[in-house]
């Protein structure tokens, strides 16, 4: 059914399905979608048109852009920001701990490792994002890949430890550029035409 955000100051409706928790506090943008047994924590920010799939967990504070689309059974826990027009697919996994103990309780906000997806990017089905790393805009992470570093904007990453495999166009065209890290190139994109320049691993539309 549709509902109003708890933020008094934001009145116009997302839906949510009766089956979704909302905690007091959390803010939901306009147009948004949350799906069958999704829990929203107190705090997090959800922009406008964002889907959330089925069984999606958002932590408590977690920013997450506007038509950001998250699949079924991911969570995203606190720490972890969510730029716009970012893609989850089924089942990704983020971190934000690099040394969790059961023995000792770690929940202070200073504990948690700032995890950033950049605008646009793609996150494979069943990957691993570890904590304290930056996707960069545009960047595609494959299915099953494990990323323990940072990935550049428009980077196509796969495997495990994901490795640097080419680079993708906004529209997710593979681009015809080398993986030479010293090389000046410039190149167009098959599908809409967009051109390219690339300076080492620094890849810019233009």
């Amino acid at each position: 059914m549709p509902r109003t955000s708890t933020n008094p100051e934001k009145t116009k409706a997302f839906f949510a399905h009766k089956s979704a928790c909302i905690d007091p506090g959390a803010i939901i943008g306009s147009e948004s979608r949350i799906w069958h047994y999704c829990h929203i924590s107190n705090k997090a920010h959800i922009g406008n048109g964002t889907v959330l799939g089925q069984n999606v967990y958002v932590g408590p504070g977690v920013e997450i852009g506007s038509n950001v689309h998250i699949q079924n059974n991911v969570s995203v826990y606190q720490g972890v920001i969510l730029e716009d027009h970012v893609f989850c697919g089924p089942s990704v996994v983020f971190t934000n701990s690099l040394t969790p103990r059961s023995e000792f309780i770690r929940k202070d906000n200073h504990c948690f490792v700032k995890t950033v997806i950049r605008r646009g990017a793609t996150l494979g089905a069943n990957c691993t994002i570890v904590c304290g790393v930056e996707i960069g805009q545009y960047a595609i992470v494959g299915a099953g890949a494990v990323v323990t570093k940072n990935v550049p904007d428009f980077a196509v990453v796969i495997g495990v430890p994901a490795q640097l495999q080419g680079w993708a166009c906004r529209c997710g065209a593979r681009l015809p550029l080398t993986l030479d890290p010293y090389s000046d190139e410039s190149a167009a994109c098959s599908v809409c035409q967009r051109n390219f320049i690339k300076t080492g691993y620094m890849i810019r539309d233009t």
